[in-house]
């Protein structure tokens, strides 16, 4: 009699569980009603949904455009719904500092675009990078990476080889204070009037220096005085590297004042500049208030490799 009961009741309660109309996933003290079933008729969860539209911002691929060749793309921006939702359930209300963002990835990104130089960064990225140029200048090199390291600064140090080679100490000094190094040919030749084999080999022989002396790889191409042809720029690309220019230029090898240098590049720097520089007196005595103004714009520094990629500088934006 006793097992007949059992029996009864098990499938009297297999009757209710068809019947409802949530799926039950567990039984017995466990957990009756799927998760997201619970969350849909949540009225806060609902309300996060419905007002994560009001920030949603697409993401924009990168892009050759006729005047400024290659641009990067920039991630879009939208609400974690489940992130947020957890944040604010044991309130059980709506509260928008709260919410949680997450960057969504453009579709293009600058390695899936024909071979192009690279002026500058996306336009709406708050963020600027310090190119340095090293050939030449050794006695300044100490004063301004004391001056990036003040400011917890990465840089981007495009390294001549034959300097490296010379010079190895100081390219290995600079590597340790954790800025970027890139490729800025091993003898400093006219690029736009050398051959195509000449060309691969300066690329070429620059890596191999490099990466022996800091056992680093590197990713970007700086052409000597910004000259270059097509050709050298598909050669770079077919070696792995991007080809760098830049958008503000400081011209600190024509010995400007501080001031000069400052109103020079304050004049022109805006969202994605990539400014110019090398090791000399004027960019030494400069840079520390340089720095200062660039932050006060309320814009970020970093390497090329963090103005060119596709992460927002904000969590919102």
């Amino acid at each position: 009699m006793r097992k007949v009961t059992h029996f009864a009741i098990i499938c009297l309660f297999a009757l209710l569980l068809v019947n409802n109309p949530f799926t039950a996933q567990y039984v017995f003290g466990l957990r009756t009603e799927s998760e997201s079933a619970i969350k849909q008729k949540d009225s806060l969860y609902t309300e996060i949904v419905n007002r994560s539209t009001d920030y949603y911002i697409p993401p924009q691929d990168a892009v050759i455009d006729r005047v400024w060749k290659a641009i990067p793309g920039l991630n879009g921006v939208e609400v974690d719904v489940e992130a947020s939702y957890k944040k604010m359930k044991s309130e059980g209300k709506y509260d928008k500092d709260k919410l949680v963002f997450k960057q969504i990835k453009p579709k293009i990104n600058l390695s899936d675009l024909p071979p192009s130089p690279v002026y500058k960064g996306h336009p709406e990225k708050e963020m600027v990078a310090f190119i340095i140029n090293v050939a030449w200048g050794n006695e300044y090199l100490t004063d301004i990476l004391a001056t990036l390291k003040k400011h917890h600064v990465s840089a981007s140090f495009f390294l001549e080889g034959r300097w490296v080679q010379n010079n190895p100490d100081l390219a290995k000094m600079i590597d340790a204070a954790g800025h970027e190094l890139g490729n800025h040919s091993y003898t400093h030749p006219d690029m736009a009037k050398t051959s195509a084999e000449k060309t691969r080999e300066e690329i070429l022989k620059t890596n191999e220096v490099i990466k022996a002396t800091t056992e680093k790889s590197v990713q970007w191409f700086g052409p000597p005085s910004g000259s270059y042809r097509d050709e050298t720029v598909l050669i770079a690309a077919q070696e792995k590297l991007g080809t760098v220019m830049w958008t503000v230029d400081t011209v600190d090898w024509k010995k400007p004042t501080p001031d000069q240098l400052i109103q020079r590049v304050m004049g022109k720097v805006h969202n994605g500049a990539l400014i110019l520089m090398h090791p000399t007196d004027s960019t030494a005595k400069s840079l520390d208030r340089l720095i200062i103004q660039i932050k006060n714009k309320n814009l970020q520094i970093g390497t090329v490799s963090d103005v060119l990629n596709t992460e927002r500088t904000m969590d919102k934006k």
